[in-house]
């Protein structure tokens, strides 16, 4: 009964947070600082217009994403009646709802816990209006699929994942945790073969398909992510760079960015290289291990990022939900820390963004708040990883716990 008022209340608390907002989206209320639907109706209606031609906008720098993007960016045209921006925000309004009816079927189950519907109902509004002016609550809403499905439908998980991967790239990091055996087969083959015959489609359909790894190969050091801290920090000490408009987003230009942007590649390579010695190593994968994993990879992914647009939030958020959902205990401090970091996001963009770009205090200050909490929450999720699945490995002959119930009988689904 308490559960089920407790599910109820999540409801309507979805409903008025969402619709506030669309109010901010459609400027029916103006939030402070930049407007965060500009970028739909110039950038991505544009992106629209070349689309619709027949090719990628393989001259335009800010292109940057794998060629399943485009179906995100064409898709507003299925509501013309709309205009493009309206449509494009009730687009990512369904794939919210989505989510959030994919978390409450989950917890249907009595073994599920209803507070993961809680952590996306409370965690997109902490966010802000972003969430609804950037395509990344599609990409989510896939990933939370692939997620929710991976216990039981191997094959459709993996078709998911593999779409999520031609979306925007970091849902393949969701096979990071898939238990060995018949699973990870049946999962990472369903996954290679759909992102292939999707790659191969949209490239032979329309030219400029792959543009977008020149431009990501091209990309500095973003003034929101951990590096940019160098020289917010410098600034005060006389360094004399400038942060511009550069790539699409606005980065910092000078002396030792290069250097910089050449480190954090670095960081993002010893991380990959990190999760594949977990991968060899792990041991016991218990029924949380595939969630725990991907919300460690898909942190440290953004964490060591030269780019953590606040958008990047809505990832950390939609598999924060999911762990908290499948009741993964080692996973709670991660989440809690992540959600923490949503509002100071949307200070820091867009509330804050002019100070930020200013490195005055006030910027500096919230930006190493929030890079800070990202950076708490990635160490302690894959400290914790570890900890689970290889120091506390299982002695040699014993066997491992069970993954899911039934599992044998449902895997080659």
């Amino acid at each position: 009964m308490v559960a089920g008022t407790g599910l109820r209340l999540s409801i309507v608390a979805w409903a008025v947070t969402r619709a506030v907002l669309m109010m901010c989206v459609f400027r029916v209320w103006d939030m402070p600082g930049s407007d965060v639907s500009v970028d739909i109706e110039v950038i991505y209606q544009g992106w629209y217009g070349v689309l619709r031609t027949g090719i990628f906008p393989y001259d335009d720098v800010t292109w940057q994403y794998p060629p399943a993007a485009a179906l995100a960016v064409l898709a507003p045209g299925l509501l013309p009646f709309l205009g493009y921006a309206p449509a494009f925000f009730v687009l990512c309004l369904l794939a919210d709802a989505a989510v959030m009816g994919m978390l409450l079927y989950s917890v249907r189950d009595a073994r599920r816990s209803p507070l993961g519907v809680w952590v996306w109902v409370v965690g997109v509004p902490l966010l802000g209006p972003i969430v609804y002016a950037r395509y990344d609550v599609m990409v989510t809403a896939v990933a939370v699929a692939a997620l929710l499905t991976a216990g039981r439908r191997t094959r459709l998980s993996g078709a998911l994942t593999g779409l999520g991967a031609l979306l925007k790239v970091w849902p393949v990091l969701l096979l990071i945790g898939t238990p060995r055996g018949p699973r990870t087969r049946s999962t990472w083959t369903a996954a290679l073969v759909t992102a292939a015959l999707l790659a191969v489609f949209c490239t032979a359909a329309m030219p400029g398909a792959l543009a977008f790894l020149t431009f990501q190969r091209d990309r500095g050091t973003e003034v929101e992510s951990l590096g940019s801290l160098v020289f917010h920090v410098a600034r005060h000490f006389g360094w004399h760079g400038k942060a511009r408009l550069n790539y699409g987003s606005v980065e910092f230009l000078g002396r030792h960015v290069h250097a910089v942007s050449a480190l954090a590649l670095g960081l993002s390579m010893l991380a990959f290289a990190w999760l594949l010695v977990w991968r060899l190593r792990a041991r016991r994968f218990t029924p949380t291990t595939p969630y725990d994993a991907a919300f460690a990879a898909v942190l440290l992914f953004t964490t060591t990022s030269r780019v953590i647009s606040p958008q990047y939030m809505v990832w950390l958020i939609g598999l924060a939900a999911v762990c908290v959902t499948m009741r993964t205990p080692r996973q709670m401090l991660p989440v809690l820390l992540v959600v923490i970091a949503a509002p100071v996001t949307q200070l820091e963009f867009p509330i804050w963004f002019s100070h930020v770009v200013a490195s005055d205090k006030l910027g500096v200050a919230t930006l190493t708040l929030r890079n800070g909490l990202l950076v708490a929450a990635t160490v302690i999720s894959c400290t914790r990883l570890w900890r689970e699945t290889v120091s506390q490995a299982p002695p040699a002959g014993e066997p491992d716990p069970p993954t899911e119930p039934r599992e044998s009988a449902l895997v080659s689904r």
